[in-house]
């Protein structure tokens, strides 16, 4: 099974939900899905299975989650498979589900259950046999690629004032900025928090500065681990992140200095530490799901590095996933700033011109992330990599996010 976690903002860029999207197999390396056995299963909700798996806290702390069901899932027992609370799920449906008694009586009876209901993937000429099913929705997403979003905004709020509409498919920041000032939405969903930059401010704030200073510091091939210590000692979040790191190491031995406490960890392990804790800091006046992306793009490269034999990269694929939102954070293009910190060489193609024995992996994990899920079945059909593996791959990397953020152990 592929799955993946879409972010919903609102318009102050705060997440407010996500979405889980969800495909059982890879239909390329199995073309009987496509036949008789494409029903097989089909009355689980994956989504639902995967918050049961992880702990709807993993995936977010108080926002909603949509859920996709199916024309056949949708009858499904849903109590059974999640325990998470109704008013946190938010069902998912589109076109493929018709709006007749059938299936209206059946959102009745979610909705009763305290579940929420959001739709999609409507043609206006659709809306107005849907009506029976938006008087129960209280969520509608329009994507505003495919419609005039402002006069459906409008239609909306003239005959359903109280469903919430949430505008999707926004690919930049302009245009997001747009529909935020034209009002009226309470989500928004795109790619447009993580587009590269093309242009960027010339000045980098003095915080940043020395975080970049300490990441180029431990990237070197060999670093001094004590002035690596008293970099850190010099600010407050990095020294309390250490320690709280290697107090769960350590059981009878005190630490008395943040050099003892670098020295506990090691070189190798101060080093992975150091990438991961400067980044959480340096993206802090950013969106959080820049951090979340960013950590979770690292873990995940360094996951795939054992099932595509690339266990001698391992190190520089993690490097990879951590600078490769830098572009955002920098508000610089990539090119600009990766000339601000030391990466190998192949980082540095894969991240800037998409080539060299890096660059598959990170193009499978944005694709992954993308829930693009046809790209991704065919860059596992090239590389001949099962859909399960890389799966066990992502899954591995939420328990570690987890860990990491809310310290739970998995």
């Amino acid at each position: 099974m592929l799955l993946a976690l879409v972010p919903l903002f609102d318009e102050n860029m705060a997440v407010r939900a996500y979405s889980i999207f969800t495909q059982r197999d890879n239909f390329f390396l199995d073309p009987m899905m496509q036949g008789t056995r494409q029903n097989d299963g089909a009355a689980a909700v994956y989504g639902l299975e995967m918050i049961e798996e992880m702990g709807i806290e993993t995936i977010s702390d108080d926002s909603e989650i949509f859920v996709s069901v199916s024309n056949i899932s949708v009858f499904s027992d849903v109590e059974s498979q999640c325990r998470a609370p109704h008013e946190r799920i938010v069902f998912l449906i589109d076109n493929t589900i018709p709006p007749v008694e059938m299936y209206i009586k059946r959102l009745r009876e979610l909705k009763d259950m305290g579940y929420k209901l959001a739709i999609r993937k409507l043609a206006v000429a659709d809306f107005e046999n849907y009506s029976e099913v938006f008087k129960l929705m209280d969520y509608v997403l329009l994507n505003n690629r495919k419609i005039a979003i402002d006069k459906a905004k409008i239609y909306f709020g003239k005959l359903y004032p109280n469903v919430k509409l949430v505008a999707g498919g926004i690919s930049d920041m302009e245009t997001f900025e747009k529909l935020k000032v034209s009002g009226g939405y309470q989500l928004y969903e795109g790619d447009f928090y993580r587009v590269p930059v093309t242009k960027g401010n010339t000045e980098i704030t003095p915080l940043k500065v020395n975080y970049i200073a300490l990441m180029n510091s431990v990237n070197s091939e060999n670093f001094d681990l004590a002035a690596a210590a008293d970099i850190i000692g010099r600010d407050p979040a990095l020294t309390i992140s250490l320690l709280q790191m290697v107090n769960r190491m350590t059981v009878n031995s005190g630490i008395t200095t943040i050099r003892h406490a670098a020295a506990m960890l090691g070189q190798k392990e101060l080093r992975k530490w150091i990438n991961t804790a400067v980044v959480k800091e340096m993206y802090a006046d950013k969106p959080s799901e820049i951090t979340r992306l960013s950590l979770l793009r690292a873990k995940f490269a360094e996951y795939l590095a054992q099932p595509f034999s690339m266990m001698v990269k391992q190190e520089e694929l993690f490097l990879m996933g951590l600078v490769s939102v830098l572009d955002v954070i920098l508000e610089k293009p990539m090119e600009e700033a990766l000339e601000k910190v030391k990466v190998t060489g192949e980082v540095h193609r894969a991240l800037t011109k998409g080539e060299g024995p890096l660059a598959s992996i990170m193009e499978l994990i944005r694709q992954y992330e993308n829930a693009n899920w046809q790209e991704v079945t065919r860059l596992l059909l090239l590389a001949d990599k099962e859909v399960s593996v890389v799966n066990d791959c992502y899954m591995k990397s939420l328990h570690w996010y987890r860990q990491l953020m809310f310290g739970k152990e998995e």
